[in-house]
């Protein structure tokens, strides 16, 4: 099995008596252990921020931009070294790799990166991965890193995400101030990931993520056919009995349906650029034909994109039906929308066919797993 293993700041940043040292040093044992076993894993982590801030002596999470950079370019080499450290006590080899939302929202980048993190796999080298926060602008910043390890589960084609956090599972509310909260145990199917999104919200002092983003990582992830586990990883047993086959925490199934390939890319990879709304003909040939969305069923054009950047598909009561990659411009979209495609095709050319076409296009309504394929 292959495995994505995420950890986050609140986690390395330990308690009750256990530093940021014991808690990567447990990481470390139990991931080599894998390895023992011939089950390659890549681990995303945060903490770069946290640790710089220590060194600096400050006590608070920087809100600037400018200094949430400065304190991740003091930090991430000690994060490095304390993982280097950790590793190379078992016999393991680690590799850092850096990550934007830019480098996974070029196909060439993605692709490249999906290269590099499977070369490593294969030599036995255990990918530290991280979100480039020294260079990172807030648009092209992932937010958090449960987003970017469903990314990178995706990328490198794993079995199972693993995402630890300091709860013991996913509740029905919230455990700190609902007495009525009980532990989801497992969540079976993408429809019931999208009743349970407004369940949790928020995160700790020195995180930026939350329950949220944990539903959208696995959101993601069951999405293109991963299973996804939410774990207490305050506990190195915890995680010892879910790599032994326990099933300690939340279990998400994967969907039987998934995305592959490019349509995951699609669906998730891309900074969309805009929005389309459609007129009903049209959402009904997207999501009951897997057609091509043309001229003619376009309504309104939001934002402001060129040619061949991506675009979200809405309903005209802006639920979103797709993501896609529009060839034409914004300005070029609202002279032609709601003609036919013989009008299209005399200004712009073949090009004007197929606003998006069907093979750059991928659905993401919550049905869209018994929709036809969009491929």
């Amino acid at each position: 099995m292959r495995r994505v293993i995420k950890v986050g700041t609140s986690l390395l940043r330990g308690s009750g008596g256990r530093g940021t040292e014991a808690v990567i040093a447990d990481l470390a044992a139990s991931l080599s252990g894998l390895w023992q076993r011939g089950e390659p894993v890549a681990l995303v982590t945060s903490g770069a921020v946290g640790l710089g801030c220590h060194a600096l002596g400050h006590g608070q999470r920087p809100t600037e931009l400018e200094a949430l950079q400065a304190a991740a370019a003091v930090g991430q080499g000690r994060l490095m070294a304390l993982y280097d450290q950790a590793f190379a006590a078992h016999g393991r080899c680690v590799a850092q790799v850096l990550l934007t939302r830019g480098d996974l929202a070029s196909r060439r980048r993605y692709q490249n990166a999906c290269r590099t993190l499977q070369q490593l796999l294969a030599w036995g080298v255990t990918p530290v991965i991280n979100e480039n926060d020294t260079l990172a602008t807030d648009e092209l910043r992932f937010g958090d890193n449960d987003t970017l390890s469903a990314l990178v589960a995706v990328a490198i084609g794993a079995d199972e995400l693993v995402l630890l956090t300091d709860i013991d599972s996913l509740y029905s509310g919230d455990p700190r101030s609902d007495a009525e909260a009980r532990p989801i145990r497992e969540v079976g199917s993408l429809a019931e990931l999208e009743a349970l999104a407004g369940v949790a919200k928020g995160g700790g002092r020195w995180g930026t993520g939350g329950m949220t983003t944990k539903l959208t990582a696995a959101r993601i992830a069951t999405a293109s056919g991963i299973q996804v586990r939410l774990a207490d990883g305050r506990d190195p047993a915890v995680l010892e009995a879910l790599l032994a086959g326990g099933s300690p925490g939340t279990l998400f199934r994967p969907s039987p349906s998934p995305l592959e390939g490019r349509k995951g890319w699609l669906a998730h990879a891309l900074l969309p650029k805009g929005s389309l709304r459609l007129d009903a003909g049209a959402e009904r040939a997207l999501v009951e034909r897997g057609a091509s969305l043309l001229a003619v069923g376009v309504r309104q054009v939001e934002g402001s994109f060129n040619r061949r950047d991506a675009v979200r598909l809405l309903s005209l009561d802006g639920r979103e039906l797709g993501r896609g990659l529009c060839a034409l411009s914004s300005e070029e979209l609202r002279a032609v929308m709601g003609r036919s495609s013989a009008e299209v095709r005399q200004s712009y050319g073949p090009v004007g066919g197929a606003v998006v076409h069907r093979d750059h296009l991928v659905l993401t309504l919550a049905s869209a797993a018994q929709a036809p394929s969009a491929g």
